[in-house]
């Protein structure tokens, strides 16, 4: 069985009780970053053990992953941080589970998108998430398109980008109301809401760190 396991964003706490079980008794764990999860494991006394299966070992773990479910062994997948096939390469081992016929089973639990939609008080009945924009190629025709987009656009950015990216959404989208969240569950998480041209200025006198949930009101 392949169990797709939450795991937190930053507040250990975070962690749920059948994410923990799962973890322990699981054959495997594949990780996107060993390193990450064997902290994580180590809080909790976990000695399950654990395999990479990012971006670049993918192509080579599916088929090690599908032949050991095919055996009858339960393989924990877990990322960074959140939860997995939301902005990574899990989905691609999911799919081939479910080409195989091998149950997949979700366990749920943190996720910075669902976090931040709960606190950023902005519509959410309707949402599209575009996760990171493309840095370079693509980026502007992408931006164009999503001028006409009705529903609260969602997207995930580094505080490097951040400011740009603000600036990209004046240029090609035009100023709207948008909602920065950043460090969800740690230390100095905070919530960041104005006109992107309000936004824009706040920042470039007070730069931001953290990683950050970027949500953009929809054309109205």
């Amino acid at each position: 069985m392949l169990y797709i396991v939450a795991t937190p964003i930053g507040n250990l706490e975070d962690m749920t009780l059948r994410g923990l079980r799962i973890l322990k008794e699981a054959d495997y764990i594949f990780a996107e970053d060993t390193r990450v999860t064997k902290k994580l494991l180590n809080h909790f006394e976990i000695d399950t053990t654990v395999y990479r299966y990012d971006e670049f070992s993918k192509m080579r773990q599916i088929p090690n992953m599908i032949n050991l479910l095919k055996e009858g062994k339960d393989i924990a997948l877990v990322t960074d941080a959140g939860t997995p096939c939301i902005s990574d390469p899990g989905y691609e081992v999911v799919d081939a589970a479910h080409k195989e016929g091998i149950k997949v089973v979700p366990i749920p639990g943190a996720s910075a998108l669902t976090a931040a939609a709960s606190v950023a008080g902005i519509s959410m009945r309707r949402f599209c998430f575009e996760g990171f924009l493309p840095k370079k190629k693509g980026r502007q025709t992408l931006l164009k398109e999503l001028a006409l987009e009705e529903r609260t656009i969602m997207i995930y950015e580094s505080p490097f980008r951040i400011e740009k990216t603000l600036r990209d959404i004046e240029t090609f989208i035009g100023v709207r109301e948008v909602v920065i969240i950043r460090e969800i569950t740690k230390i100095y998480e905070e919530i960041m809401r104005g006109t992107t041209t309000e936004l824009i200025e706040r920042l470039s006198k007070n730069p931001i760190k953290g990683e950050i949930v970027l949500l953009i009101k929809g054309k109205e």
